[in-house]
C-alpha cells in the first residue's frame, strides 16, 4: 500500500507540475498569440456585466401557425380529391380560440372538404394526440382547432429555436461566455459578462429578422386602398413613404445560406451580399426571370429594406441588398441573416446591468472567505495530526492548483457560487485525510507497529472515502444536468475539486508518507 515505483512517483509528481504550469495563464498574460493560453472566466456577477429577461411572444407564434394553416386549407380545397376545387364564402383564422373558420358556398360539400382537409391533421408520436381538431357544422361551418397539445409543444420549440438564434447573435458579436438558458416556459435570461453597455446587442436579439421578396403592386395608385391580396409597407429609411407589395412570398429569406456586409464596386456605398441555397437559388431565378421589369421588394420584420427593378434574371443564386447602411448597420443586418429569423419576437421584460466595482468587491470578499477558511483548515490540521495532519496540507495546496488548472484547461466560468464551491471543496478535501489519520490512530492505539498502522490506515479507510465521495459526485453532475447559470457552476467545481481531492488524498498524501517512513524508520508515529 506505501509502495511507489519509480514510474508512479515520476506520474504523481509530473501531473502536480502540469497542473502549475496549466494555472500560470492566469497569473499573466499570454507572449505569443500562438500559445494556447487558457485561464478561468469571470463570470457576471465577479466581472460585472449586463443581465436580461427576455420574453418570447406567444401570441406570435399562434399567429403564424394559424396563417400556415390558412395556406394549407386554400391548398387542400384547391386540390381536393373530388377533382374538382371546393368553392367558400369566407375563411378566417380565429387567434381568439386558436383556429380557423371556414365557410362553405355549398353545405352539402361538408363531406368533400372534411375528406380534403383530413390530411392537414398530423399525430403526435410520443402522446398520440392530433394536433388540429375537424369539427363541422349542419350550414357548412367548418373549424381547425389547434389542440393545446400542439399549442404547448409549438411554444416550447419556438423557445428553444430563440435560444439557439439568440446564442448565434450574440456568438458572432463576440462577447465572451454568455449565459443563455430558459426560464419558465416562454422566457430567456441572457447573461453578459463585461458588457456594460449592452444597447447593441438588445437591438440585435429584439429583431426578428424574417427577411421575404415580395413583387410590388405598382397600379396602386398613392393614398388608395390596397385590393385583397396586397398589402401597404412603409419603408425602413422612411416609414411615411409606404410600398404595395402582394402578400404572397415569392422568395423566403429562409433559404439564405450567407450574408456578408461589403461596399459596391460601383458606388462604394455599404450592401448586404448574400447567397442562396440551390432551393431558393431555383425559386429566386425563377421569380426574376418571369418578372423582368418589374419591382422587387425586400422586406424585413414587415419593413421594405429596398424594392429596385428587375432588370435582368438574376440566375446565380446570389444578390445584393442595397440601402442607407453604414457599416455598422450592414454589418449587423448581415449577422441577422447569417443567424436565422426568430420564431417570434423577442421583448426584454427586465434589464440590470451591473458595475464592474460590485464584481471587484465580490471578489474581494471571496479571495477574503477563501483566504480565512484556507488558513484555519491548515491550522486545524496542523494542531490535531501533526506532521501527517501537514501533509494533508500540502496535499491540500496541490489540490487548490489541480482545481484552478482544470477550470482554466476547460476555460470554466467562475461565479461567486462557484468560489462558493471552492471553500466548500476546502472543507471536502480534508475529510480524507482525516478519515486515515484518524484509523491510523486507531492502528497505533491498538498496538500496531507503525509501518503496519500506516498500511492499515491507508488500506481500510478507502472505501468509506470512495463511497462517501462517489455519491457526493452522483449527485452533483445531477445537479448539473438540472440546474442552470449559478448552480451549474457551483456543481461544475465541486464535481472537479471531488476528482482532485481524491488524486491528493490518495495518492500525493500517501506518496509523501511513504517517502518520509523510508527516511526516518519511526518507532512512533506523529500522529
Amino acid at each position: 500500500m506505501l509502495y511507489f515505483s519509480r514510474l508512479k512517483t515520476t506520474l504523481i509528481l509530473a501531473i502536480c507540475l502540469l497542473g502549475a504550469v496549466l494555472c500560470v495563464p492566469n497569473l499573466t498574460a499570454a507572449p505569443a498569440a500562438w500559445l494556447p493560453w487558457r485561464t478561468v472566466r469571470l463570470g457576471l456577477d465577479l466581472q460585472g456585466g449586463s443581465y436580461l429577461l427576455m420574453q418570447v411572444d406567444m401570441k406570435a407564434v399562434v399567429k403564424e401557425r394559424l396563417n400556415g394553416l390558412l395556406d394549407g386549407v386554400r391548398q387542400a380545397l384547391r386540390q381536393s380529391k373530388s377533382g374538382s376545387p371546393i368553392f367558400y364564402r369566407e375563411l378566417m383564422a380565429d387567434a381568439a380560440h386558436d383556429r380557423v373558420v371556414l365557410r362553405l358556398r355549398d353545405p352539402a360539400q361538408a363531406g368533400a372538404a372534411e375528406a380534403a382537409l383530413r390530411p392537414l391533421i398530423t399525430i403526435n408520436p410520443a402522446t398520440q394526440v392530433p394536433d388540429l381538431k375537424l369539427a363541422s357544422q349542419s350550414d357548412g361551418t367548418i373549424t381547425l382547432t389547434l389542440s393545446e397539445v400542439a399549442l404547448n409543444d409549438r411554444a416550447s420549440a419556438a423557445v428553444q429555436q430563440s435560444i439557439e438564434i439568440v446564442r448565434r447573435r450574440i456568438d458572432a458579436t463576440g462577447v465572451v461566455d454568455p449565459q443563455i438558458t430558459r426560464q419558465g416556459a416562454s422566457r430567456i435570461v441572457v447573461q453578459l459578462p463585461g458588457i456594460g453597455d449592452p444597447e447593441r446587442i438588445k437591438e440585435l436579439l429584439g429583431k426578428t429578422a424574417h427577411m421575404t421578396f415580395q413583387l410590388v403592386d405598382d397600379q396602386i395608385s398613392p393614398g388608395a386602398a390596397p385590393p385583397p391580396g396586397v398589402e401597404l409597407l412603409p419603408m425602413q429609411d422612411d416609414p411615411k413613404q409606404t410600398v404595395a407589395v402582394y402578400d404572397r412570398i415569392a422568395v423566403d429569406g429562409a433559404d439564405l445560406t450567407d450574408a456578408r456586409a461589403g461596399a459596391d464596386s460601383q458606388s462604394g456605398q455599404w450592401v448586404v451580399n448574400f447567397t442562396f441555397n440551390s432551393v431558393g437559388a431555383q425559386r429566386f431565378g425563377d421569380v426574376t426571370r418571369t418578372n423582368v421589369g418589374r419591382r422587387f421588394a425586400i422586406v424585413l420584420d414587415n419593413k421594405v429594406i429596398s424594392a429596385p427593378v428587375i432588370r435582368e434574371p438574376i440566375l446565380g443564386g446570389s444578390g445584393q441588398i442595397s440601402g442607407n447602411f453604414t457599416a455598422a448597420s450592414a454589418s449587423d443586418l448581415a449577422l441577422l441573416l447569417r443567424a436565422g429569423a426568430l420564431p417570434a419576437p423577442l421583448t426584454v421584460v427586465e434589464q440590470n446591468s451591473i458595475g464592474p466595482e460590485l464584481g471587484a468587491d465580490s471578489i474581494r470578499a471571496g479571495a477574503i472567505a477563501l483566504g480565512a477558511g484556507f488558513l484555519l483548515v491548515v491550522a486545524f490540521m496542523g494542531f490535531f495530526y501533526g506532521l501527517l495532519g501537514w501533509f494533508a496540507n500540502v496535499a491540500l495546496v496541490v489540490n487548490l492548483v489541480l482545481m484552478l488548472a482544470v477550470m482554466s484547461l476547460l476555460q470554466a466560468t467562475l461565479t461567486l457560487p462557484g468560489m462558493a464551491g471552492i471553500l466548500l471543496t476546502l472543507g471536502m478535501a480534508v475529510d480524507a485525510n482525516i478519515l486515515i489519520n484518524e484509523r491510523i490512530r486507531e492502528e497505533q492505539r491498538n498496538g500496531r507497529p507503525p509501518l503496519a498502522a500506516l498500511e492499515h490506515g491507508f488500506q481500510r479507510a478507502y472505501r468509506t472515502i470512495f463511497d462517501s465521495n462517489a455519491t457526493t459526485f452522483l449527485a452533483h453532475v445531477m445537479l448539473f444536468i438540472f440546474g442552470t447559470g449559478p448552480v451549474r457552476g457551483f456543481a461544475v467545481t465541486i464535481t472537479i475539486g471531488i476528482a482532485t481531492s481524491l488524486f491528493t488524498a490518495w495518492m500525493l498524501t500517501r506518496l509523501l508518507v511513504s517517502r518520509w517512513y523510508v527516511a526516518t524508520r519511526p518507532r512512533l508515529l506523529p500522529v
